[in-house]
């Protein structure tokens, strides 16, 4: 007898969240690729939008729902019937039918996942809809979720004080970067058609309070360094913000380079431009440039949090701060020291890439077909 394990993959379909869609394709692709014997890996998609078989090759089957993803979303919401039926489901977010099952006689299960805490961290930076929306799917999860995820073990524990109903049912899984994240061979012209310079202190983020990107310029500019500075996965529209923000923190605005979301080719690229990357945010979530930045093994100077705590460990700098002022001072102090000499930047550089093997999407597929092995 065959197991299928059906995954959503609505963020292939119509992706609301690039990170949440990069995670959820290399995430299936791991599945299939380490399915164990007598396992197979079906796709549950909303309907229309990408090929999702074309994007995840080796599934044996694909699902289509009736609805689009905007009706889905809203009937997951509600618990409504969707016609997705039983099985094992497991789903890269909240986006899942979190309805009334049978674990025990007819095998049913519903695993979902949560990567950030930001709808009930930092509601106001988000619209209404979507903090009304994830705030929802949790107390669904609570009630009829077998498991949920998420991807360490301090989120864990804040998802525990969030809702304690769900101690005994909460896993933790990491994500990674993607499969074969690598500098190109290509990247000088890469960056080159992205208009950007070579070597470069590296940000990531938006203008929102949580992202902290205020203080990081503040940190770049007050270390003294003397070199541009390029921030990416500034969301369409934003860049005028994030110039304000730079140019208050004191980066000339020639010296400053924004960027949106890209695609893992291209940001392999620019992290390999790269002399350290700066990570402020000490925001309740899972920190993927954090993870890309020691994939590639470049030096991480970091906010201390209790997530980058867990993270990073010993591959990077974290700076303990009580305020935004002494972050600054912090992460500028070290920032100057870590690129203060050849020797120490390269030191850093190795700690980064040492720990940057631990995080695995094939790891975490096997975490995850162990999960349902054990429901």
């Amino acid at each position: 007898m065959v197991a299928t394990l059906r995954v959503m993959l609505d963020q292939l379909v119509a992706p609301t969240e690039p990170e949440l869609a990069e995670a959820s394709r290399e995430l299936a692709r791991a599945l299939v690729a380490g399915a164990p014997s007598g396992c197979e890996v079906e796709a549950i998609a909303p309907a229309g939008g990408e090929d999702v078989v074309a994007a995840v090759p080796g599934l044996t089957g694909l699902r289509r729902t009736a609805l689009a993803r905007r009706e889905l979303s809203a009937a997951f919401q509600l618990g409504v019937g969707t016609g997705i039926g039983g099985g094992m489901i497991h789903s890269p977010s909240l986006f899942a039918p979190l309805v009334k099952h049978d674990r025990v006689h007819e095998n049913d299960q519903t695993v979902v996942t949560l990567w950030d805490f930001r709808p009930w961290e930092s509601p106001n930076e988000l619209p209404r809809s979507v903090v009304g929306w994830h705030k929802a799917m949790l107390k669904r999860a609570i009630k009829h979720a077998d498991a949920i995820v998420v991807p360490t073990h301090s989120l864990a524990g804040h998802l525990r004080e969030i809702a304690p109903a769900l101690s005994d049912r909460i896993r933790v899984i990491a994500g990674a970067s993607p499969l074969h994240f690598e500098v190109p061979g290509d990247e000088v012209g890469r960056r080159r058609a992205m208009d950007l310079p070579e070597g470069f202190v590296l940000l990531s983020g938006g203008a929102s309070a949580s992202e902290g990107l205020d203080a990081g310029l503040a940190a770049v500019a007050a270390s003294g360094v003397d070199l541009p500075v390029v921030v990416i996965d500034v969301e369409e529209g934003h860049e005028p913000a994030v110039a304000e923000l730079a140019s208050a923190a004191g980066v000339p605005e020639r010296m400053l380079h924004v960027r949106g979301s890209l695609d893992p080719a291209d940001r392999a690229a620019v992290f390999g431009a790269a002399v350290a990357f700066v990570a402020p945010s000490r925001r309740a979530a899972f920190p993927w440039r954090v993870v890309d930045a020691l994939t590639l093994g470049v030096p991480l100077i970091a906010a201390y949090s209790t997530v980058h705590d867990e993270v990073v460990v010993d591959g990077g700098v974290l700076v303990q701060a009580t305020d935004s002022s002494s972050l600054v001072d912090g992460l500028g102090s070290e920032l100057a020291r870590a690129l203060s000499s050849t020797v120490t930047a390269e030191r850093l550089g190795v700690l980064a890439g040492d720990r940057g093997r631990v995080f695995s999407w094939s790891e975490a597929a096997d975490k995850v077909w162990m999960l349902h092995a054990e429901l």
